[in-house]
């Protein structure tokens, strides 16, 4: 009787689980960084009354420089040169972040109203938590296949 594929099935189960953690974990740092700038964005585009299209320019320019910073600030802790953790933090997050923008401002574009409420009303936020939730949803997966292959956040934990 073979207990090596047995064995071999049992630990790929429990590995499941903690990949997903794992995945959910970087999902959250990105979309803290992502969250960050997007609100930054749609805030500062709204306030200075640019059109829709400017906003969302601006939020995802944003979103992607704070998801950037977050990532590089715990790879220069690591004590990893400038350079090095600007290619580790580009590695890492840029397809997250480009999934997370698509998703979230796919949302903010499709609720109606949305991007024309003004930022004292429900509307605009709820519609914006939406988005960002929705996105944090769909990017988890796109991590977790990343970190599976030794990329995305796989890279950056090498470093911690």
């Amino acid at each position: 009787m073979d207990h090596s594929s047995h064995h071999e099935h049992a630990g790929h189960t429990s590995e499941a689980p903690s990949s997903w953690r794992t995945a959910s974990q970087a999902t959250l740092h990105c979309l803290t960084g992502c969250a960050i700038g997007e609100i930054l964005g749609m805030v500062i585009g709204t306030a200075a009354g640019l059109s829709a299209g400017a906003t969302i320019v601006l939020a995802i320019a944003l979103a992607f420089v704070f998801g950037y910073a977050l990532t590089m600030r715990g790879v220069l802790k690591a004590g990893v040169p400038l350079r090095q953790a600007l290619k580790v933090a580009l590695a890492a997050d840029t397809l997250s972040i480009a999934v997370m923008e698509l998703v979230d401002n796919g949302v903010m574009v499709t609720v109606p109203g949305a991007m024309d409420a003004g930022l004292t009303t429900f509307l605009f936020w709820g519609a914006l938590a939406f988005a960002l939730a929705v996105a944090f949803v769909l990017t988890v997966p796109v991590n977790r296949w990343m970190i599976a292959r030794g990329k995305g956040h796989a890279v950056v934990h090498a470093y911690h």
